[in-house]
This record gives C-alpha cells, structure tokens and sequence, in this order.
C-alpha cells in the first residue's frame, strides 16, 4: 500500500467521499474530511478543492475531535 504524504493535492486522492460539517458557513469557512483506504484521515480546505490535504492517523484525529469536546480550542473559535 502506497502512504499518502502530508501536501498530497487533494484531488488525486482517488474514490474517497469529502464530508463538510453541517455547521459550515455559507460563505465557505470550513474543512472537509475524507477517510483514505489505509484508515487515515485527509483533511482538505473546501474553498481550495485541488489544494493541499493534510493526513492524518485515526489516533491523531479521534485526540483533536476529544479536545474539541473538551473546549480545550475554544479560544480559537470566537
């Protein structure tokens, strides 16, 4: 199985499925995810489509999306 490098343009990502939040703003201030074929995480700009997609391990993302929960990036959110 070949491994996905951080900066991969996200559109040669082939057959994966980019899911927005439901809470994406109208004027396109969100990311988009995408579960890869190796179980990582691809997460890409929605606004920039062909641009770069980070990867990310399922452990790296279920750590964010627990601190997340926790309001430990509250900060940045306002």
């Amino acid at each position: 199985m070949t491994q996905i490098i951080n900066g991969v343009p996200a559109d040669s990502l082939c057959n994966v499925t980019w899911v927005k939040s439901s809470g994406s703003t109208a004027d396109g201030n969100c990311v988009e995810v995408a579960l890869l074929a190796g179980g990582e995480v691809a997460v890409r700009n929605s606004r920039d489509p062909h641009g770069p997609a980070l990867v990310y391990t399922q452990a790296e993302i279920a750590a964010f999306i627990a601190g997340v929960k926790d309001g430990e990036f509250d900060l940045i959110a306002s």
